[in-house]
């Protein structure tokens, strides 16, 4: 049983905007797996809803002749897991997306959604803060372009204000040109379940010199939102690629995040996890270098 007030179907865009200035008490849906089970729960009881899972301008992926990719808010999971753009240029959001519940769930859940639920734990979170992603905006006069890492507020809280819904995900050419990246979610069951906690690294080696040029690891469920390990990542720069690295990464790392205690795992378990997923990710993403491997 669905407790919805009103329902209002957008056919573009700029409709969009227009209900939601219209009907501000009004919430946005998509592929409606977050909020229609908050509506069964009671959660949301009563609400109205602007739908704008058919509004084409918000799907697929494109690259741009700047070498930039723009991901439309309302592509599934699924088909940015199986997008050729995608998998030939940042193959770990794909991989990232990929560990979002259930085939039901990534053939209808769109990255849109899994970045405006604001969950600490989604998938997505992680690898766009790694990859350094910006948000577009629409609100009917001229929106805005948010960096990922300022559109999360808090638990459950991003930076949407009334009228405004989220059109785009950009990953500028030179936040993965070199790069390669590697996403490790742990989680106490191995499918279907949400991170217990998770970690995106991405990195550019120097094969020549043997360097690590630029690295840059992110966090879920470590703080109340993705969080990214800034003093690692200025600690390690420049550093040779060797075994003291990874150990370096993995105590670092360590101090760095505040992950909680929680019914699915303590506050050591996490750190605990935490030093060994960001070493894992790292080794990955050199041996990836090392190979010519982007998967």
């Amino acid at each position: 049983m669905y407790d919805i007030e009103e329902y209002y179907n957008a056919g573009t865009i700029k409709e969009a905007v227009s209900l939601l200035k219209e009907h501000p008490e009004a919430r946005i849906i998509s592929g409606g797996s977050d909020v229609l089970i908050k509506i069964r729960e009671g959660k949301m009881a009563g609400t109205s809803l602007v739908c704008i899972r058919d509004i084409k301008e918000l799907k697929g992926v494109k690259k741009m002749d700047s070498g930039d990719i723009y991901i439309g808010a309302g592509t599934t999971f699924s088909h940015i897991t199986e997008d050729p753009v995608i998998r030939e240029n940042i193959p770990v959001l794909g991989e990232a997306v990929d560990q979002v519940g259930g085939p039901q769930i990534r053939n209808i859940g769109t990255i849109g959604g899994n970045i405006c639920n604001g969950a600490v734990s989604a998938d997505s979170a992680p690898a766009l803060f790694s990859l350094n992603a910006l948000l577009r905006t629409a609100d009917g006069s001229g929106g805005r372009t948010v960096p990922v890492h300022d559109f999360y507020l808090g638990p459950g809280k991003v930076d949407i204000k009334p009228g405004e819904i989220l059109t785009h995900i950009v990953i500028p050419e030179k936040e993965y040109a070199g790069c390669q990246g590697h996403y490790i979610k742990y989680s106490m069951r191995r499918a279907m379940d949400i991170a217990t906690l998770s970690c995106c690294v991405v990195s550019r080696i120097n094969r020549e010199k043997n360097i690590l040029e630029d690295i840059r690891i992110t966090f879920g469920v470590a703080a109340p939102v993705p969080f990214r390990c800034t003093g690692t990542e200025e600690a390690v720069k420049g550093a040779a690629v060797n075994e003291a690295l990874y150990q370096a990464v993995e105590e670092k790392v360590r101090e760095e995040i505040h992950p909680r205690d929680s019914w699915r795992a303590s506050r050591e378990f996490r750190l605990q996890i935490g030093g060994e997923i960001a070493r894992r990710a790292l080794i990955r993403t050199v041996e990836m270098a090392a190979g010519g491997d982007r998967r």
